[in-house]
């Protein structure tokens, strides 16, 4: 071990050295980048330091030098491919330099820096945070970078565009530390609230924006017990993360009241691992990005198949305030190293350059000091492919697709993917001619590879005739003599055909077939055709469990559906009366034929490879009436599956899973319904609690939908009919029969609903025992006035993503094309709450998100009450944000939004059109306003009326500011009013309240708000007379904050 501490490796001041706040190696290793308190960030050539005891060395020693900060420079980090330079510092500025191929630029006249070298310019200068930038980090693929600073935020940068994708505000407190997954699926940050925070993340595309991400890094998991009383004196939390994905290195970290480096283990996010013997803080730890063998390998690198280094281990480095710095390997409780008073203070960060045999230290004492480790000090460098292997478990080569973090997933994913790869070789045996089945007897494994000591010999051609030898195989079962083979090859090579006009012709002949007798296509493809079961492939097979309503004809058209197909199987022995035995049927696939000597014969099933099928995942299709193909509305039906379990937790009904998720919580009741598989048998439902039934009954037919409440439970049959149980079993209602299969099954509270497959909506309160409105079709949301419900037309029609209940029984809709609907049962009639149109033009789109943070988001499922309080104090609450943000992701999210949002600047160009964002921005609030009325949801229609109220005034709408004055009056002034005939309702009602809120209250909070507009204060000061308004009851009183 070599400690390299140059004089000339610091940056230099008039008076003294500045601190060193960071440093960091390029990813070949030949660049050392540092920052400091000169708001300068120089880059080094590492091949200088090492040579720095050299006297002959000449090279330059400072590649570049760039000043492009205000004020003291906090960290800095070369991208994955070193082809770009970030650094973040107090000016709340984060720089991007990019290394250009001309020559550099003279360095300005009257300083004593060296001429540069290299041609670092500043690509791009990001701003995001409102405090200093205390960290940066890139992935390890180079898509994002990733700042943290004192103002407690995380910004997220797009690697190619530089593009501010997304800022989380999850931490309570200044953050310091930032690391990568080198699996590229989390990455995680460290704050002075005493946590980590680890957030899953899919590498964005290049040209991604702020819209693509909106369900992009969510936070996974908080890790706070290694910090609950960790100081809050570190100038740094610098983490990292294991080369091997497998342990995150956290500083700062306490063991009772000893300072120590967490090492937290990936997955169950844990501490139970701590490197203890600092004196004081750590501020900084630091993985070797190589993994290292403990035994030196063989030159060949293996031995008998196995790895010959003994077991891999990782090697981290530790710093912080006691200037010490110790290294520490997986493979022993002490530090490998400890450098004590490496410094004069506090140690702020390490690099490890890429062969992970080398590390640099700097200090806020001005000194950088590079550690290079002799080969087997830290252990043996295993090879890359050694650290792929580790990583390819967390599956870190697979992109585009999902995060899959168990282990025993992504077994069988391989396990599947290597049988897709032995049948592709197999079929590839079969077409190129030397495959080969394998006997009956030979081990099921092989699949298509050759094994054992069979050695087939290949077919020698003679003057164009094949002539076939027997394989030899000491396993293989008794084989024909030689002779009589020969004497049936040549009987298939003379058989000869008599055709109708007379002549005779010589019938083809496969040549594999005159060897084996068998097809030389992989028997495992070949379906049987007296077989029941599906055809095994090695490939999985998609298993959907919605069956598509069917609109189409067989093959063949109407007259095949109506009369058959009348064609027999072709023999080859031309005698054309006799009836073969097996007919393919009229209806249904068609059998695959193999030839033998003889002649064609239906083609047998082979088992299955790899032992018992498991039980499929739904049973059957359901039986449907076949004029439901006529219908105007065909919804898909779900299939009937052989086990549905519901699981009910404190009164939430969750998603379907399996048993050992359910049973994970002891307070849940567990509904799970069993269908047999014969068609006539009786299907059972279970409710247990802790293992223990707490009751079953049995129903005639197959079950397709359960849900339930902490009111009752609900089952539809596949026949049409609806079952209720009160939480103890008891039958409550009659069968309800419905007019076709249920689709959909929700209910909240007291209401069920129901869907049925021809578009038909049930709603009913079982503690009323009563219907708010008759059945209502969803035809007309389905757009059945202009569409055509066909899926195969050129403007299909969209289709039903869910349907909910809120508190009050009303019906909400959501569909394919991003609209969202509610049916008002006082008006018979489906009202459109949101839809792309408010998206492309409205400005308040989006404009929810931080408003109604506070408000109960989860209105759409069930949802318990809070605080002690009875679920209508939210009534409807998030509703309307919940279908915009659903407009969003299904609109937006796609792509289609971008060429509507470009036709509207065309649009906005023209003339007359001048007012169009304006006017589609306030019939947006006005569609909100009247939505939140409808659905009575208080808290969102008290802050879009403000809003609203705030726009109109803006834009000095005197006509609509009087008319909302005068509605929100109605109940007030009734007396003076005095006006009869019908009672009115919403707006027009005579109540003093409206959606639940005082209508003085409401009437105050909008002139508060139009009152600064001075063209409007005629109106509004005779409003402000009327409700006794004054200053100083403006001034005194603070019930009047208004949202808007």
């Amino acid at each position: 071990m070599r400690v390299i501490k140059p004089s000339w490796l610091s940056h230099k001041g008039e008076q003294k050295d500045f601190e060193v706040y960071s440093c960091h190696v390029s990813s070949d290793g030949k660049r050392l980048a540092t920052a400091g308190g000169d708001g300068h960030v120089r880059v080094w050539s590492t091949e200088s330091i090492y040579n720095a005891e050299d006297r002959s060395y000449t090279k330059p020693r400072q590649l570049c030098h760039m000043s492009h900060h205000l004020g003291t420079i906090h960290s800095v980090r070369f991208s994955p491919n070193s082809r770009y330079l970030a650094s973040g510092a107090d000016d709340k500025i984060i720089c991007i330099y990019q290394l250009e191929s001309g020559p550099p630029t003279i360095a300005p006249f009257g300083t004593n820096e060296p001429p540069p070298v290299e041609n670092w310019k500043t690509a791009r200068r990001l701003i995001g945070h409102d405090n200093d930038v205390q960290d940066l980090a890139w992935s390890h693929d180079g898509s994002i970078l990733v700042s943290v600073g004192l103002d407690s935020k995380v910004v997220i940068w797009s690697g190619h565009t530089f593009e501010k994708l997304k800022v989380l505000s999850n931490h309570q407190s200044h953050v310091k530390g930032i690391t990568f997954d080198p699996a590229n699926k989390f990455f995680a940050t460290a704050s002075d609230d005493r946590s980590i925070k680890i957030f899953r993340f899919t590498s964005p595309a290049p040209t991604a924006t702020q819209h693509d991400m909106v369900n992009n890094f969510q936070l996974e998991t908080t890790i706070s017990a290694p910090f609950k009383s960790s100081p809050l004196t570190t100038y740094f939390r610098r983490c990292s993360w294991s080369p091997d994905g497998n342990h995150i290195a956290a500083a700062n970290a306490v063991n009772g009241p000893v300072s120590s480096v967490a090492i937290i283990e990936r997955t169950r996010w844990d501490s139970e691992i701590n490197l203890i013997g600092h004196e004081g803080p750590t501020e900084v730890c630091m993985f070797s990005p190589r993994l290292f063998h403990t035994k030196k390998p063989l030159e060949n690198g293996a031995a008998n198949g196995h790895s010959s280094g003994g077991a891999l281990v990782t090697v981290i480095a530790s710093a912080g305030q006691d200037k010490t710095l110790s290294v520490w390997n997986t493979n022993t409780s002490r530090p490998v190293v400890i450098l004590q008073d490496l410094a004069s203070k506090s140690i702020s960060d390490l690099a490890w350059t890429p062969d992970g045999q080398t590390l640099f230290a700097s200090s806020l004492d001005g000194g950088i000091v590079a550690v290079k480790f002799e080969t087997g000090e830290l252990g043996w460098v295993a090879n890359l492919e050694e650290t792929d292997k580790a990583l390819s478990k967390y599956g870190a080569s697979r992109k585009a697709m999902g995060i899959a973090e168990d282990v025993d997933g992504l077994q069988l994913e391989n396990h599947s993917k290597e049988g897709e790869r032995r049948g592709a070789e197999s079929r590839m045996g079969a077409l190129m001619g030397d495959f080969h089945p394998l006997p009956k007897d030979a081990p099921s494994a092989t699949n298509g590879v050759k094994t054992g000591n069979a050695t087939p010999n290949p077919a020698s051609s003679t003057n164009g005739q094949a002539e076939a030898e027997p394989e030899k195989e000491k396993d293989s079962p008794a084989e024909e003599p030689a002779d009589k083979t020969a004497q049936r090859v040549n009987e298939l090579k003379s058989r000869v055909t008599i055709t109708k006009d007379g002549k005779k012709r010589v019938a083809p002949m496969l040549i594999s077939s005159s060897g084996t007798g068998q097809s030389s296509l992989p028997q495992s493809q070949l379906v049987g055709s007296n077989s029941s079961k599906t055809a095994q492939n090695d490939a999985p097979q998609t298993i959907l469990d919605l069956s598509k309503p069917y609109d189409g004809l067989p093959e063949g058209g109407l007259a095949s559906m109506l009369l058959g197909n009348k064609r027999k199987a072709i023999t080859l022995d031309g005698d054309e009366d006799e009836e073969h035995l097996n007919k393919r049927p009229a209806t249904g696939p068609r059998t695959i034929m193999r030839t033998t000597t003889e002649e064609l014969e239906p083609a047998t099933l082979e088992p299955p490879k790899h032992g018992v099928v498991p039980t499929p995942e739904f049973l059957r299709p359901a039986v449907l009436n076949p004029s439901i193909a006529i219908s105007q509305v065909r919804l898909a039906v779900p299939k009937v599956r052989s086990h549905i379990l519901r699981p009910l937790e404190r009164g939430l009904l969750l998603e379907e899973g399996t048993l050992e998720e359910a049973s994970k919580v002891p307070e849940s009741v567990i509904l799970e319904a069993k269908n047999p598989t014969a068609i006539r048998d009786p299907s059972r439902i279970t409710a247990t609690k802790r293992g223990t039934i707490l009751w079953q009954d049995y129903l005639p037919r197959s079950i397709i939908l359960v849900t339930g409440s902490k009111r009752f439970w609900a089952a539809a049959c596949e026949d049409g009919s609806l079952y209720t149980w009160t939480p103890a079993g008891r039958r409550l209602i009659n069968a309800m029969i419905l007019e076709s299969q249920p689709v959909i099954l929700e209910c909240r509270d007291w209401w069920l609903l129901c869907v049925t497959a021809v578009g038909m909506c049930h709603v009913w309160n079982i503690h009323t025992l009563s219907s708010p409105h008759p059945p209502v079709s969803l035809a007309p949301i389905l757009e059945i006035a202009i569409s055509s419900l066909q899926p195969h037309s050129a403007m299909p029609a969209p289709g039903v993503t869910s349907a909910h209940l809120n508190s009050n029984g009303h019906i909400v809709v959501t569909l394919t094309n991003g609209d969202g609907y509610c049916y008002s049962p006082n008006m018979y009639s489906w009202q459109r709450l949101s839809e792309s149109w408010w998206a492309v033009g409205s400005q308040y789109w989006n404009s929810n998100d931080s408003s109604v943070s506070a408000l109960q988001s989860t209105a759409v499922g069930a949802a318990p009450p809070k605080d002690g309080k009875h679920e209508e104090a939210a009534v409807s609450a998030g509703i309307i944000p919940f279908l915009e943000r659903h407009t969003t992701s299904e609109f937006l999210l796609k792509g289609r939004a971008y060429t509507l949002q470009r036709l509207i600047k065309t649009l906005l160009s023209k003339d007359g059109f001048e007012t169009f964002e304006s006017s589609v921005s306030i019939a947006h609030l006005e569609n909100r306003i009247a939505g939140a009325l409808q659905l009575g949801s208080k808290d969102e229609f008290r802050l879009y009326l403000f809003m609203y109220a705030k726009r109109i005034g803006a834009e000095g709408l005197r006509g609509k500011v009087e008319e909302l004055l005068n509605s929100l009056l109605g109940g007030v002034l009734r007396e003076q009013k005095g006006e009869g005939g019908d009672e009115g309702k919403g707006w027009y009602s005579k109540e003093d309240d409206i959606c639940g809120w005082d209508r003085k209250e409401l009437l105050k909070g909008v002139v508060m708000i139009l009152g600064k507009y001075r063209e409007l204060q005629r109106l509004t000061v005779q409003y402000a007379r009327i409700l006794d308004l004054t200053l100083e009851d403006d001034i005194a009183s603070d019930a009047m904050v208004v949202e808007a």
